[in-house]
C-alpha cells in the first residue's frame, strides 16, 4: 500500500512583482509585499547618495510614487527592482543639490583613511560613510547622468540592462556613461577603476 502522509506538500512559489503590483490594484495591502521586499535596498542606495538623513525620506517617497503608479506598471516585467530604483534616481534628482553638498563636505575632509583601494570600493556598493575625500570630489565632477549609471550599478548592483531601464535610455547609453564614470575616477583617483 502506498502512505501519502510520507510526502511533503508543495510550497506555493512566492508570486513574481508583476503579480504582486497586479493584485495591489485590486487590493492595495499587497503593495506591502513590494515595500517589504526592496525597501533595505533602496534605503541603502539613497543613503549612499544623499546620506542617511535624507535616505528616509527618498525611500519612503519612493515607494509612494510607486504605489500610485502601480496602475501604470508594465506587468510583463515580472521584477519591479529597476522600476524602483528609476524612481529612487529621479526623487535624488531633486535633491542633486543636497548629493553634491555631501560630496563637497566629504571631499574637503582631511585624509582620515587612505585612497587605496577606493576605485574598488566604488564598484563594490559605496556608501556615503565610507567615501574619501577623493573619492567624493570624483563623484561630484560626474556629470548627473554619468553619475546616476554608475551608482545604479556599483551602489544598487543592477545590471546594465536594469540601469537602462531604470534611466529610460539604451543599454549602449549606460555603457557609454560607465566608460566616462570609470575614466574620470580614475584620473580624480590616480589608479585604475575595477570594472563595474
Amino acid at each position: 500500500m502506498h502512505d501519502p502522509s510520507h510526502l511533503s506538500t508543495p510550497v506555493a512559489a512566492e508570486p513574481d512583482d508583476a503579480s504582486v503590483i497586479a493584485n495591489s490594484r485590486h487590493d492595495p495591502e499587497w503593495f506591502s509585499v513590494i515595500f517589504d521586499r526592496y525597501f533595505t535596498a533602496i534605503h541603502r542606495y539613497a543613503a549612499a547618495r544623499l546620506g542617511p538623513a535624507a535616505a528616509d525620506d527618498v525611500a519612503a517617497e519612493t515607494f509612494l510614487a510607486g504605489f500610485d503608479q502601480r496602475d501604470r506598471y508594465d506587468l510583463t516585467r515580472p521584477e519591479a527592482k529597476a522600476w524602483l530604483y528609476g524612481i529612487a534616481t529621479n526623487l535624488i534628482g531633486r535633491h542633486r543639490r543636497d548629493e553634491l553638498r555631501l560630496y563637497r563636505a566629504l571631499s574637503r575632509a582631511a585624509g582620515r583613511d587612505d585612497t587605496e583601494n577606493h576605485a574598488d570600493r566604488v564598484t563594490d556598493r559605496v556608501t556615503a560613510e565610507q567615501l574619501s575625500p577623493r573619492l567624493a570630489r570624483g563623484l561630484k565632477s560626474l556629470p548627473q547622468g554619468d553619475r546616476d549609471a554608475l551608482m545604479l550599478v556599483a551602489c544598487a548592483g543592477l545590471s546594465y540592462a536594469e540601469a537602462a531601464f531604470a534611466l529610460g535610455v539604451p543599454i549602449g547609453t549606460v555603457s557609454s556613461r560607465l566608460n566616462r564614470a570609470r575614466a574620470r575616477l580614475r584620473k580624480s583617483l590616480g589608479h585604475a577603476v575595477k570594472e563595474v
